[in-house]
C-alpha cells in the first residue's frame, strides 16, 4: 500500500535529512511495541504521526546539542553530523560520543495515540480521529442484448488531507478501484462450486478503464503534515457508482453484486414484462 516509503518520508522531512539516509525496520515484533492493525486507513495517519513526532524529536536532541536554533541545516555524512545556520557551521563526529547498548548515539522514540472518544448511550462519540471523504463517476456502456458492461473511464475525487506521495496516492486509488469493479461486476463466491480463480473471477488490467484522478487536500490539524489516510473509502463508492450508471444506461437496477450478465439481463426483461 505504500506505507513503508510514506512513512519514512514524513520521519524524513520531519528530521530534516534526505530519503536515503534512512533505513526502515518495520514489522519486527522484537524492536517494536504492539500497535494495533493495520486497518481502517490508518496507517499514514497514526504511524506516520508518530514518526513525523520521532523525527522532530530527534531533530531536536541534534540542534540542543549543537547549540543552534531550529534554523539550522542537517547533512549526515558516514559518521558525521554538518550542521549549517547561516554562515556558521559545525561538524559532529558521532564516533567520539558515547553510545547506548545498540550503538546509537542520538535516540529518540515518540508514541502517537489518536484523540477519540467511546461512543455513549445514545451512540454518539468520537471513534475515529480523522475521516476521509470520496466521490467517483463512472462511465460505461451496456449491451441490452447481452447483458455486459463495457467500463470506459472513472473519475475519482479524494480527500487526502495532504498528498506525501502524489503517485503513491494515485496508486491506491486505482488499486481500490480495481478492487471495486471486481465487487461490482464478477467477484462472486458461491458455496460447494466456486474452488478456483477460474469460477472466481477478479479483475485483470484489460478490465480496468483509464482512471482521471482528483486529489483534494485540505489538510487535516491532527495528521502528520496534514495527511489523512486513503484505504477504504477509495474501494467503497466504486461498486455503486457503477451500479448506479448501469441504472442510469438501461433504466434497471441491479440489487445484488457482482451485477453479471445474466442478472443484468433478468432486470430488463422483468421491465419488459412489466410494460
Amino acid at each position: 500500500q505504500g506505507s513503508n516509503t510514506v512513512i519514512t518520508q514524513i520521519c524524513a522531512d520531519a528530521l530534516g535529512l534526505p530519503l536515503d539516509r534512512f533505513q526502515l525496520k518495520s514489522a519486527d515484533t522484537a524492536i517494536t511495541p504492539d500497535a494495533g492493525k493495520t486497518s481502517a486507513s490508518r496507517q499514514t495517519f497514526v504511524t506516520g504521526k508518530a514518526a513525523e513526532k520521532a523525527g522532530r524529536a530527534l531533530r531536536e536532541q541534534i540542534l540542543r546539542f549543537a547549540n543552534v536554533s531550529d534554523r539550522a541545516t542537517l547533512a549526515l555524512d558516514g559518521v558525521s553530523i554538518f550542521i549549517r545556520e547561516g554562515d556558521a557551521a559545525r561538524r559532529i563526529d558521532l564516533s567520539e560520543l558515547k553510545a547506548d547498548a545498540a550503538g546509537l548515539v542520538f535516540v529518540a522514540q515518540e508514541t502517537y495515540d489518536p484523540p477519540t472518544l467511546p461512543l455513549d448511550a445514545k451512540g454518539q462519540g468520537k471513534p475515529y480521529a480523522v475521516y476521509g471523504y470520496g466521490a467517483q463517476l463512472a462511465e460505461l456502456e451496456v449491451d441490452l442484448k447481452l447483458g455486459t458492461v463495457k467500463l470506459i473511464k472513472i473519475t475519482a475525487a479524494h480527500d487526502v488531507g495532504k498528498a506525501i506521495n502524489p503517485v503513491l496516492v494515485e496508486g491506491q486509488i486505482e488499486g481500490g478501484i480495481a478492487q471495486g469493479i471486481g465487487m461490482a461486476l464478477m467477484e462472486e463466491y458461491i458455496p460447494g462450486r466456486t474452488e478456483n480463480l477460474h469460477d472466481y473471477l477478479i479483475p485483470t488490467i484489460g478490465d480496468v478503464p483509464p482512471v482521471e484522478h482528483i486529489l483534494v487536500e485540505v489538510p487535516d490539524p491532527e495528521g502528520p503534515f496534514g495527511a489523512k489516510g486513503l484505504g477504504e473509502h477509495v474501494l467503497i463508492p466504486t461498486a455503486p457508482a457503477i451500479l448506479n450508471a448501469i441504472r442510469h444506461a438501461t433504466g434497471v437496477l441491479v440489487t445484488k453484486v457482482p451485477a453479471t450478465p445474466s442478472r443484468i439481463r433478468a432486470a430488463i426483461r422483468d421491465k419488459e414484462a412489466r410494460r
